[in-house]
């Protein structure tokens, strides 16, 4: 039993429990940084993919035109939300690792503690993504009454139907929110660990930590993959935070939308903004942890 246990202890510290150490105002910093970066640099591929996914269709949702309708709004989301995301996931890591180590009980593998910690900072993420999202999606698709940001905002907090959490106060700034942690997670499940696990070969491979350009070819690959699984649950988000199907009725929730999108339009319409959606992460990707790790690198020069 002592041979087993040491040889566990051994296993875990090769295959990744002795995670890097980023502080969390530094992983705060670099990810709100990397988060910007991204968001604004890929807005209009994000424009057309909303756009494929309204119920109005392509061409009635805008077309090629004003893709960077929204843009205002994303910029203002994408720094808190991306650093959110990366204080809570970075700082979460070698906590859950170490909880991992002391229960024997417990699965040392590496990836469980990167989905958890995954799964925590998309949680906290999505505080700040979800009334971000909403008021893109109604921006890019050209909903009546969202010529501005300011404008958008007002309607979306008139809407006090009770779709969304607290919409007495928030009106439908979270209409979605629940939907969007139900795409969130599994794509951080899949996403994180995949990230991960190709900088320690990498890493391996080389005898040295990957630069960040080669952690952006990591998280270019894995989102990637990440990204083609998740499309139906995206699919779903997008209508919900819409709000309505394409004769105005509103969606009752997820079930609702799928049960209209299947029996109205085919299941296919699930994958609808596949292309775009994978193109935009694979790209997205590779900037955001490009930038992410580089802006780190700045940041703690020391590590």
């Amino acid at each position: 039993m002592a041979a087993d246990h040491a040889e566990n202890k051994q296993k875990a510290a090769k295959f990744g429990h002795n995670e890097r150490h980023t502080p969390f105002l530094t992983s705060l910093l670099a990810g709100g940084l990397a988060g910007t970066s991204v968001d604004v640099a890929l807005f209009p591929i994000d424009t057309l993919k909303t756009r494929l996914q309204s119920p109005h269709g392509f061409l009635a949702a805008g077309g090629f035109s004003g893709v960077y309708r929204g843009i205002l709004a994303a910029a203002a989301g994408s720094a808190p939300g991306a650093a959110l995301f990366f204080g809570t996931y970075e700082t979460m890591k070698p906590v859950i690792g170490k909880w991992q180590d002391k229960y024997g009980g417990v699965s040392s593998s590496p990836a469980l503690s990167h989905m958890i910690a995954a799964s925590i900072g998309e949680a906290a993420a999505c505080l700040v993504r979800v009334p971000t999202e909403v008021l893109k999606s109604n921006m890019q698709t050209n909903a009546a009454g969202t010529s501005t940001l300011a404008s958008t905002f007002r309607l979306v907090l008139s809407e006090k139907d009770g779709r969304a959490f607290a919409s007495n106060i928030f009106g439908g700034l979270y209409r979605g929110y629940g939907i969007t942690l139900m795409r969130e997670v599994p794509f951080a499940f899949i996403q994180f660990p995949l990230y991960e696990r190709f900088k320690v070969e990498w890493g391996k491979h080389q005898g040295h930590e990957t630069s960040p350009f080669q952690a952006a070819a990591c998280g270019s690959f894995s989102g990637g993959i990440a990204a083609g699984f998740t499309t139906p649950l995206d699919v779903v988000k997008t209508r919900l935070m819409l709000g309505s199907d394409k004769s105005g009725v509103p969606y009752q929730g997820a079930g609702d939308v799928i049960k209209k999108v299947i029996s109205e339009e085919g299941s296919a319409v699930l994958l609808s903004g596949i292309q775009p959606r994978v193109m935009w992460i694979s790209i997205g990707g590779f900037v955001f942890f490009g930038a992410y790790e580089t802006f780190r690198l700045f940041l703690m020069p020391s590590s």
